[in-house]
């Protein structure tokens, strides 16, 4: 007469299975996270490029030595580690696009836009009105 298996003995090897699983679901949680972590660093990285490009590039169309905006822009956006997408000058108001690749494999790259300037309808910044009670 054949002998039935214990209990324990269908158990046996059933914690490595649930130990292999576990580790499993931990290493794809580790890899979104960390491919989410990386896409939110690129795109802080393409914003701090557009704006430090922007800024830079509108220093440009305020002095006189009429140095094209748009060749310091791009050069800051590259010390950022971006590449410069973009580059519009209008009046005295420069708005740039820039990229940066991300860190991770097959996410892309991250794109910002920026502008600098004086505010839409105001002049100069030595052209405008003291506010009144301030010294000047």
């Amino acid at each position: 007469m054949p002998r039935e298996p214990s209990a324990r003995r269908r158990d046996e090897g059933s914690g490595t299975v649930l130990v292999v699983g576990a580790i499993g679901v931990l290493v794809v949680l580790l890899a979104g996270g960390l491919t989410l972590v990386s896409a939110a660093h690129a795109s802080t990285r393409a914003r701090t490029a557009a704006d430090l490009g922007a800024l830079a590039g509108a220093m440009q169309l305020v002095r006189p030595d009429g140095a094209d905006p748009c060749v310091s822009a791009a050069a800051v956006v590259r010390a950022n580690g971006g590449t410069l997408l973009e580059c519009r000058a209008t009046g005295q108001v420069l708005d740039v696009r820039a990229s940066v690749p991300a860190g991770w494999p097959g996410l892309g790259a991250a794109t910002a836009r920026s502008r600098a300037g004086p505010q839409v309808g105001e002049g100069p910044a030595l052209d405008r009105p003291a506010v009144a009670g301030s010294p000047g």
